[in-house]
């Protein structure tokens, strides 16, 4: 019996001016291009970089809130020395502000001795494959607005985000996966992995969100082990069925756009989107299954531990993703707003992330991924030098840290420097732009010329600014 719910008539009903022949013969193309695979090319296919690539995947582990650069990765002497003097006039509002020493000690690490918080024990371990950004710069101390330009270069407009424009540039490796993951986004920050006006193919694909806990605290995954991808399960159709289903809607797509001239990104995304989705449906759940991992792959990520389960779980997950060739991977970890509590709740952010951390780099040195995988570690922006309140630090725009490692990186390396306090960026300083131009190239992408065009100009993420960071590539 022939339980195929589609069939040659439909197409042939859904038009009497021939629109359905032109579907038919679509969906013939369609066929013949699954019958030879290697024909079959779109905007998800491999790309050649500009030039040699360092680095063939990112993973960003993005820490939302903003972490005081004092207090992890920026030694300031001086602020001990100072601890309870009145602030400079350059601090800004808090004309009454005290200076306030990190409440945590620094500690030499590695050959290499870059100073680095005890806050992070087990990620000082890695100090010689770390390069410490602390001359970091964004334009404004408005959480909004700046995590908005470390993820789009831009504080004000929707734009493509650094994910879609490294997909973009360069395709997937992987047919069968999303080319962009992201991880526990926030639920109120879309744009931050949108593609805007690039094709919608280059977007993020979600897992988790709001539902996915990952802050610190080491909540673990609501209602199951892990997080998935919504609605990655049909239990109407078959998958024979679906196929059929989904070559039906293809072709009146193809038929449409042939019936337009035959150019449309809007539509060449919204096909290239169903035939991702449909690939998906038996890939991804592979690829997030961690039950078969072993005990001492588990152990190294902290999962199974109350503090770090919870990003120990995405940091294994970025491993597996990585493995299976996708192209960028973002990590999201939230409240590092430390306006008050700082002591306490920067432990705890920390410990959440610290030991998880260190099992992703050691994990991916031992499979020999590290080499084409940058690491990505920062938020937003970092913290005042100076107290709020009794235990706690405002936003500081002007100079803040961040880290990479892998991927074509200088290890064992600081780059940049803030003042004596901290305050502002006084040495080879880093502003956000710069920083997008300097992964673009450890991708082998010249931030000048991946460009797209949009309203009547080139658009690129680094909008007329940006300069490669050569110093820190290896």
């Amino acid at each position: 019996m022939n339980t195929n719910p589609f069939s040659r008539r439909e197409f042939l009903k859904t038009s009497s001016n021939g629109f359905g022949y032109l579907a038919f013969a679509a969906l013939a193309q369609q066929q013949a291009l699954r019958a030879n695979p290697q024909a079959a090319t779109g905007p998800l296919a491999p790309k050649a970089p500009h030039f040699a690539p360092r680095a063939k995947h990112v993973i960003f582990l993005c820490m939302q809130g903003a972490p005081s650069h004092v207090d992890t990765f920026d030694y300031k002497p001086k602020l001990i020395a100072d601890n309870g003097k009145g602030a400079p006039s350059a601090a800004g509002r808090y004309g009454t502000a005290k200076l306030m020493a990190s409440p945590w000690k620094f500690n030499r690490q590695g050959k290499s001795g870059l100073y680095i918080s005890e806050l992070f024990p087990n990620l000082g371990k890695h100090a010689d494959d770390m390069c410490i950004l602390n001359s970091m710069a964004t334009d404004l101390p408005a959480h909004p607005q700046a995590f908005s330009q470390l993820h789009t270069g831009t504080t004000q407009f929707v734009r493509p985000s650094l994910g879609s424009w490294a997909l973009y540039g360069l395709g997937t490796m992987n047919e069968n996966l999303p080319g962009f993951i992201t991880v526990n986004p926030p639920g109120n920050a879309t744009r931050t992995y949108g593609s805007a006006f690039l094709p919608a193919i280059y977007q993020g694909t979600k897992i988790g969100g709001n539902s996915f806990p990952g802050g610190g605290g080491g909540r673990r995954f609501a209602g199951a082990e892990q997080a998935t991808v919504a609605n990655i399960k049909n239990s109407r159709y078959s998958t024979d069925e679906q196929r059929t289903q989904l070559d039906l809607v293809q072709a009146l797509n193809k038929a449409r756009m042939q019936q337009d001239g035959g150019v449309s990104a809007e539509v060449e995304g919204v096909i290239e989107s169903y035939e991702l989705a449909f690939r998906m449906q038996a890939e991804v759940p592979k690829v997030m299954d961690l039950s078969k991992e072993t005990a001492a792959t588990k152990a190294l990520y902290g999962i199974d531990e109350q503090e770090t389960d919870a990003f120990g779980r995405q940091c294994l997950m970025a491993r597996k993703f990585v493995e299976a060739g996708v192209r960028f991977i973002e990590l999201t970890n939230g409240n590092w707003d430390q306006h008050f509590n700082l002591k306490a709740s920067l432990e705890r952010n920390t410990g959440a992330i610290d030991k998880p951390i260190a099992g992703l780099l050691t994990d991916l040195k031992q499979r020999g991924l590290l080499k084409d995988t940058l690491i990505i570690w920062g938020g937003e922006f970092g913290r005042t030098p100076h107290s709020q309140g009794e235990d706690g630090r405002d936003h500081n725009n002007k100079g803040f840290s961040m880290w990479m490692a892998g991927g074509g990186v200088k290890g064992g390396m600081n780059y940049g420097m803030t003042d004596d306090y901290g305050y502002e960026a006084v040495l080879n300083k880093m502003h956000i732009h710069d920083w997008h131009a300097t992964v673009l190239a450890l991708l082998g992408l010249d931030h000048e010329r991946l460009t797209f065009r949009y309203a009547g100009r080139d658009f690129r993420l680094t909008d007329v600014y940006g300069t490669v960071a050569k110093e820190i590539i290896a």
